[in-house]
């Protein structure tokens, strides 16, 4: 018997709630059992006491069977009632606000195991979308008049980075201006004129689906922006800035019109040739995988995203993963895109000490990407685009620079020159 797709996404948080907690039973059970199995293997070819160790042994395994039968019936139970709860109670099935605590769950979860939400269709899966005022925004002409009624035809669309949404560009807004509607939009809609638009994503799938994704969006909005698009700024954090790599190289390739008025990519701590973390996560699972005891921990740890194993090296096109093993050891397929002629490109660069060559900097970059990824130094020496500017923030975190007064007056001023 088959279990029913949920509903809501309330019952879509409870199903992967026991989802994640019966795949971490089942890592722990793994674990156990080929422990076990070391001791009872080596008594079994002792004489005189192999057949003691068989009936141990069938203790030992039929006691463990009934635990872990029982902590998983125990799950189900508590499961099964809160499904049920959610099912008949007067909840109406609303979407968070995007910077509440919910829509940040929401947003980490489509980072971690997104893929697997689209393919089911579950409801807790985002989709490629823009948005306005916490909701989605149609890509139509009769939506956007609507919604900016002084659209003016120079557009800064923002893109957002693994497991967050669009609320991340207000992020520390009240602690530097006391404000928290002030971001990089809303200021560049002051200084220069820019409507700023943002986009919210499912992190977990591939880059190179996002990229297609968010190029297809980006055709429908310009064609039907109420003003001419004369202007277009693309600026991405961390995987975002990946992803609009991404989405330019399949517009010129698919020939699409969006890219032609692109004149500027600024891509703030984005992992250009990879980033650290994802590399030791792709050798701990490799690791873990090549013995019997920590195997079911291998499973486990390997269940991240295909959108967090593309941030290994940087993966941008289909090419980069398709028909590939995604958990084979430190194999780097990348070799490009290169990066869109005609547009200028601004590489931000952070490390968490103030110089870049201090060694905690020089080996924790930010903390999450390392300034040579960021500065797409690696990638710049195959491809090197006509106009490139490089700028290094010490003393800040990754998460910093999504809303930062120097950050936006770098900013503002590459946009202005």
């Amino acid at each position: 018997m088959t279990t029913a797709e949920p509903r809501t996404r309330l019952e879509g948080a409870i199903e992967m709630a026991a989802q994640a907690i019966d795949g971490g039973v089942a890592a722990i059970e793994g674990v156990h059992g080929a422990i076990a199995r070391r001791p009872f293997a080596a008594l079994g070819v002792v004489p005189g006491i192999a057949a003691v160790a068989e009936v141990v042994r069938a203790f030992h395994d039929g006691i463990s069977a009934l635990a872990y039968g029982g902590v998983r019936a125990g799950l189900g139970l508590v499961g099964g009632v809160a499904r049920l709860a959610a099912a008949v109670a007067p909840i109406e099935d609303q979407e968070p606000p995007p910077g509440s605590a919910a829509g940040l769950a929401i947003a980490a979860l489509n980072g971690f195991a997104g893929d697997r939400l689209a393919n089911r269709a579950h409801p807790l899966a985002e989709g490629m979308a823009l948005r306005h005022r916490g909701r989605a925004l149609a890509a139509e002409r009769g939506a956007l008049a609507t919604a900016f009624p002084a659209a003016t035809g120079r557009l800064a669309i923002f893109v957002h980075g693994l497991a967050c949404n669009e609320s991340g560009w207000r992020f520390y807004s009240e602690r530097h201006y006391g404000d928290r509607r002030t971001s990089y939009g809303s200021r560049l809609a002051a200084d220069l004129g820019y409507t700023p638009l943002y986009v919210r994503y499912n992190t977990g799938l591939h880059i190179s689906e996002n990229g297609v994704r968010l190029s297809d969006l980006l055709e429908r909005l310009v064609a039907d922006w109420p003003v001419a698009a004369e202007e277009i700024a693309l600026i991405g954090h961390s995987m975002g800035g990946l992803v609009l790599r991404s989405a330019c190289h399949d517009a010129r390739v698919r020939g699409l019109r969006w890219v032609a008025p692109v004149r500027h990519l600024v891509l703030l701590g984005s992992p250009h040739s990879g980033a650290p973390l994802e590399k030791i996560g792709n050798v701990a699972g490799w690791m873990l995988d090549r013995f019997d005891g920590t195997r079911g921990l291998a499973a486990f740890l390997n269940r991240r995203s295909a959108g967090i194993k593309d941030l290994r090296f940087g993966a941008l096109v289909d090419g980069h993963w398709r028909g590939t093993d995604l958990d084979e050891l430190l194999v780097d397929r990348t070799d490009g895109p290169p990066f869109l002629e005609g547009a200028a490109h601004y590489f931000v660069a952070a490390t968490i000490t103030r110089s870049a060559q201090h060694p905690l900097g020089a080996l924790l970059g930010d903390g999450l990407v390392r300034e040579p990824s960021a500065s797409g130094r690696l990638r710049l020496k195959r491809h090197r685009p006509p106009r490139v500017e490089e700028r290094h923030f010490g003393g800040l975190g990754h998460m910093a620079l999504l809303n930062h007064p120097d950050v936006y007056e770098q900013i503002r001023d590459w946009l202005a020159g």
